[in-house]
């Protein structure tokens, strides 16, 4: 059995797995099993990064020989750039998803207690929201240099 296959097993199924604990502590009354689900993704956190790295590790001499004898088999340049495109967008989403999380709910306390200053709490939220914008102008940056 090849190494990679062994990873891709594994990730798969500790994905696999977490799914099936949040749906079971989703049906089974979180609030009682909050240190659980806690523990559970420390654990799952700690074994998955250490997959995820060996998974770069034992991928990245496949890669470089790849680039460097211009062989078509394995991954290309462009497939890498649609991920680092992927990785960007997807990335500056989710930071940009936090940001609004955090910043429209203080704005929101903030307006319940002065409804003057709505105008200036809507440009933080548009502030976060455009860290977005800036991940898709890469995305489009990297897609168009391929």
């Amino acid at each position: 059995m090849n190494v990679l296959t062994f990873i891709t097993i594994g990730a798969t199924l500790l994905v696999l797995g977490t799914i099936a604990w949040g749906i079971y502590f989703v049906y089974n009354d979180c609030d009682e099993s909050q240190r659980k689900m806690k523990r559970f993704l420390r654990i799952n956190l700690t074994t998955f990064i250490p997959i995820l790295a060996a998974a770069f590790v034992f991928m990245a001499p496949g890669i470089v020989t790849a680039a460097t004898t211009g062989s078509t088999s394995g991954i290309t340049d462009a497939g890498l750039g649609y991920i680092a495109a992927a990785l960007s967008t997807g990335l500056a989403c989710v930071g940009a998803g936090y940001a609004v999380g955090v910043v429209g709910s203080a704005a929101l306390g903030a307006v319940s207690e002065d409804p003057k200053i709505l105008g200036k709490t809507l440009i933080y939220v548009g502030l976060a929201e455009g860290v977005a914008i800036y991940g898709l102008i890469i995305a489009i940056m990297i897609i168009g240099s391929l």
